[in-house]
């Protein structure tokens, strides 16, 4: 299973000097499969330069998955260059809830007078399937959604292939349980002995501390997840939009101190821009 993440800047895009390390596009995780299957998971601002990618390769399947239906997650896809190809087929899974919110989601972004490009006029062919919010698979990926703790709502997911696990928890407050969110206990028992996860850590605890029930975590939290719930690898996801790349350095820094203190076997990183994983069973 091959990762890479295209954005993990949360809430707004941002560019200039202070974001070049850790990039500035929004939401968007490309997932390539032993079975080569591609799967996309979000539609931030990341999307555009996936898409570009994608058409370079001359790909023409695509499988999408989406966390929750907030600005940043979606904002990308009137620009995803393969929806404009006649030859393009879209799957779209029914996630994160059942029955037809990610049609009603979609339909709705691509609507004047907020774009002037309808979704009837899109050449590309693109299919409906369920997914959540049971277990699902997408070639030789098996993939389990969780509820989110976050206002509106939301899937996080697991993704196993060859006995290795990616969890992607972005979007997930740990302080707080927000309606049809879990415990913090079930989302330990959810990441148990991933070999990589990301998981939101857009605050700091101070900052946190003024910002419960936004639905967000402190880096703080989503570290302690990570050390009870004994992960290989963390990344630190949903940046801040004024987290400057020095910023995030310190950060990181604090985190990788806090393992060695503790006496954790955890590689702490934050995720940024371009930023590519491979987990295979040799591992």
């Amino acid at each position: 299973m091959y990762i890479k993440c295209w954005g993990s800047r949360g809430s707004i895009p941002v560019s200039g000097a202070s974001y070049e390390k850790y990039g500035g596009d929004t939401t968007c995780i490309e997932i390539r499969t032993e079975s080569d299957d591609l799967i996309i998971v979000d539609a931030g601002t990341g999307l555009r330069r996936l898409g570009n990618q994608l058409i370079s390769e001359d790909r023409s399947v695509f499988n999408f998955i989406f966390t929750h239906s907030h600005w940043d997650h979606l904002m990308g896809f009137p620009f995803f260059k393969p929806l404009h190809k006649a030859e393009s087929n879209v799957y779209m899974q029914r996630c994160p809830f059942p029955g037809r919110y990610i049609e009603t989601i979609v339909t709705k972004l691509m609507r004047p007078p907020h774009f002037p490009v309808r979704y009837s006029d899109l050449k590309a062919s693109i299919f409906y399937r369920n997914g959540c919010p049971g277990p699902f698979s997408i070639g030789s990926v098996d993939i389990t959604p969780v509820s989110l703790s976050h206002p509106n709502g939301g899937c996080g997911y697991r993704f196993e292939e060859n006995g290795r696990r990616f969890v992607f928890l972005t979007d997930n407050e740990l302080g707080f349980t927000h309606e049809g969110g879990r415990s913090y206990r079930e989302y330990v028992e959810f990441c148990e002995g991933a070999d990589l996860l990301f998981h939101d850590g857009e605050f700091t605890p101070e900052e946190y501390a003024c910002s419960v029930e936004w639905g967000h975590s402190s880096y703080m939290d989503a570290l302690n997840l990570a050390i009870d719930a004994k992960v290989r690898r963390l990344g630190i996801f949903h940046l801040n939009q004024d987290r400057s790349d020095a910023d995030m350095d310190r950060i990181i820094e604090t985190c990788n101190e806090y393992a060695a203190a503790r006496n954790v076997s955890l590689e702490c990183f934050a995720v940024a821009r371009d930023m590519a994983f491979q987990l295979s069973p040799d591992l």
